[in-house]
């Protein structure tokens, strides 16, 4: 089984800065995971050619899939919170999706509030210019799937770039999925490095690669968690770049191996 997360900032590639879907859906292809988490995820945007970005991934892949939107509107412009009723409501959004080729017995979403105050941002170039932005809301979406040995749940979300805010979103997140069947998978952009994800909450990081930038990554944003129950063994781990976002794809391989290029697990 293999398990994975990605960024794929709405579909955009650094070395062109265009979005293609056709890049998405073949980069998608290309991971051939068996449960796949999407973070910056574009609904009916115009920067993505109007493209439900989760609904390309589901079928590139072969699955099922869930767009939550943590906002509904246009990124940077106008926009709200999401409620409930906007999950499965048409029109522009932008949030989270989670894509599953295992058999979907019921989907969780849970929202996570954003921070109450604007937060400093430093823009890079020639005079690195630091923006104070009103910070979005979050959200959390969960699929309790059906797995040779039995029930499993796998959640994906991307938490606030705030400090602090982010890690007490973690501990809402992972409380959320303690509550339902294990063993549970928590996995997504974090926005929180190296080891603090397991020190926020006691669950077992089951890859340790840099994810950011994705030309030369130094620090690990994107995680991939276990808490409770038993999952076949960690055999292979991966951080690949893809040919579109900022952030690598992080890769879990459990039981069997694949003969990709993944790093096997010692």
């Amino acid at each position: 089984m293999r398990l994975a997360s990605f960024n794929i900032l709405h579909g955009r590639s650094l070395s062109d800065g265009e979005v293609d879907v056709g890049r998405l859906r073949e980069a998608v292809r290309t991971l051939d995971a068996d449960v796949l988490g999407l973070q910056e995820v574009d609904r009916d945007q115009p920067r993505s050619k109007l493209a439900d970005l989760t609904a390309e991934a589901a079928e590139a892949m072969g699955g099922e899939g869930k767009f939550a939107p943590a906002i509904v509107g246009t990124p940077g412009e106008t926009w709200r919170a999401a409620r409930e009723r906007d999950t499965d409501a048409p029109g522009r959004a932008y949030g989270i999706g989670l894509v599953s080729r295992l058999p979907v017995v019921r989907w969780h979403i849970v929202r996570l509030p954003s921070a109450p105050v604007r937060a400093p941002v430093v823009i890079p170039g020639p005079t690195r210019r630091v923006l104070w932005l009103r910070d979005e809301p979050r959200v959390l979406v969960a699929a309790v799937v059906e797995t040779a040995t039995g029930l499993m749940t796998v959640a994906n979300t991307h938490l606030s770039f705030v400090p602090g805010w982010n890690g007490a979103q973690l501990r809402r997140a992972a409380r959320a999925v303690r509550g339902m069947p294990g063993p549970r998978v928590l996995m997504g952009d974090l926005n929180l490095p190296g080891s603090l994800p397991r020190w926020l909450t006691g669950w077992t990081p089951l890859v340790q690669e840099c994810t950011f930038p994705a030309p030369d990554p130094r620090v690990q944003l994107d995680h991939i968690l276990l808490h409770g129950g038993s999952l076949p063994a960690v055999v292979a781990t991966g951080a690949r770049e893809m040919p579109l976002s900022d952030h690598r794809a992080l890769i879990v391989d459990l039981g069997t191996p694949r003969d990709d290029g993944m790093t096997d697990r010692v």
